[in-house]
């Protein structure tokens, strides 16, 4: 469709146009429909990845805050994959995007095939831990001996099937370097709609199913991703797309992996930062009893439940500066930081005032446990204060890493996270007697410094001259 047929549509037009997935030029064009028809297949595949997250804690809540809190300890755990995982992304999407900027899909192709590789080599490694270390996982992070005999098995399930989270990741990332977001939603869509129907159902014993209990969450969420993996790899050997492989792609390229995994390690190394510091906070938390984990670990899944549809709009900001980059136009790349910037406060600060107002309504849809209900109450209400910072702040650090530039997020979140976040949050939990109170003002508190130094460091403008 060319850009003045584009400019005739009206918002269901360009809605439908965004889900359907049609190819468009990203380098060209207004930027605010550009970013539109990236933006909704994104955001909607970011909201039915932190379905995931929502449907178990939903269906597990019933079985007691023990068992919420064996899945928050192993969510916890699980975020340092979650950071291998979006580090290679971001390299991969950036790497993806600026070849197709310049036209060169043969190259395109090739990376993607390596991506496969390199998500089975440490898909494997977690594997391994998983199988022999589960046990051993939940103890180090603060569960008791019931809880952690209790959910050996969930965890060991959840690691073990790592390759499908790791390629969840880097196929999406693959297709959203490509332009192709609609595919990676509709993946998402598809892995979700399983998880929704097998959590209960192998949770309870429901029908001819087998009671599994908490072990249930595990196989279900495993079943559901795995099956959009398979969804992912259809359409990634499918000629219809714009990547397309072969099998003679399939052989390893080892000087595309090099470049890839150096192009990754700032984006793994930025997010390690990021999660290992989300550990420190939950061993804090977890230093005031079960119950105060349990409210933590609903209110990061409700949170996340609104982060990701805003990292859905900075996805797309990744995609278009890579895409702009990669066709020589930077000065387009920038404006779509900007523009894209403006939607997601918006959106942040709606979801602010909605937690601020019904916190303990919305907690107390997944617990009736006052001690829960107050400590995720809390949680929603201190972190959504910096929900319009956050907004500005993943919008700069994606237009980084869309750059290339997976160094410069990483500097900031090692000033933010490490040398301000955690010595804050042990301050004001355990010094000045705000307990679990003193994390979520940490928490908020750090993501406005990394808003204020994204923007200093975009400014600079030395991100347009990275070379991926």
């Amino acid at each position: 469709m060319t850009t003045s047929q584009l400019k005739q549509q009206n918002i269901f037009s360009l809605f439908k146009i965004a889900v359907q997935g049609k190819h468009q030029n990203f380098t060209r064009g207004p930027i605010g429909i550009a970013a539109f028809l990236l933006a909704v297949p994104m955001v909607l595949e970011m909201l039915m990845e932190s379905v995931f997250a929502i449907t178990d804690i939903f269906f597990v809540s019933a079985l007691g805050a023990e068992a919420v809190a064996v899945v928050g300890l192993t969510e916890a755990v699980l975020t340092l994959l979650y950071a291998i995982a979006v580090g290679i992304s971001m390299a991969v999407t950036a790497t993806i995007a600026r070849r197709i900027g310049e036209k060169n899909t043969n190259a395109a192709n090739t990376a993607a095939a390596q991506t496969l590789w390199i998500g089975m080599f440490v898909s494997l490694l977690v594997a391994f831990a998983g199988y022999f270390f589960a046990l051993d996982i939940l103890k180090l992070m603060g569960a008791t001996e019931t809880m952690a005999k209790m959910g050996e098995n969930y965890t060991q399930i959840m690691l073990m099937g790592s390759i499908t989270i790791l390629y969840l990741f880097l196929l999406n990332a693959i297709f959203r370097g490509a332009g192709d977001a609609a595919i990676a939603m509709r993946s998402l869509w598809l892995a979700n709609g399983i998880n929704i129907v097998l959590d209960p159902l192998l949770i309870y014993g429901v029908g001819p199913f087998p009671e599994m209990g908490l072990t249930g969450a595990a196989v279900a969420t495993t079943i559901g991703r795995g099956v959009g993996v398979l969804y992912q790899l259809y359409h990634l050997f499918n000629v219809g797309n714009k990547i397309r492989l072969a099998w003679h792609n399939i052989n390893i390229d080892w000087t595309v992996v090099k470049k890839l995994l150096n192009t990754s390690l700032g984006g793994v190394f930025q997010f390690l930062i990021a999660t290992a510091s989300w550990i420190l906070l939950v061993r804090i938390v977890a230093s005031y009893g079960s119950e105060a984990v349990a409210g933590y670990t609903i209110a990061i899944r409700v949170i996340m439940f609104t982060i990701l549809p805003a990292w859905g709009l900075s996805n797309a900001v990744a995609t278009l500066v890579g895409q702009n980059l990669g066709a020589g136009k930077a000065k387009r790349a920038e404006r779509s930081v900007w523009k894209i910037a403006q939607y997601n406060v918006v959106f942040m600060l709606i979801v602010a005032v909605a937690f601020f107002f019904f916190a303990e309504s919305i907690i107390g849809l997944f617990s009736q446990q006052p001690n829960v209900i107050a400590t995720g109450a809390d949680c929603l209400r201190f972190i959504s204060y910096g929900y319009g910072f956050f907004a500005l702040g993943m919008i700069l650090i994606q237009a980084f890493n869309g750059a290339g530039d997976t160094m410069t997020p990483t500097k900031v979140n090692f000033l933010c996270y490490w040398i301000i976040q955690v010595p804050l949050a042990y301050a004001l939990a355990k010094f000045a007697g705000l307990e679990t109170a003193g994390v979520f003002i940490a928490i908020s508190v750090s993501q406005a410094i990394v808003a204020l130094f994204g923007y200093y460091m975009f400014q600079q403008g030395k991100w347009k001259l990275k070379q991926v």
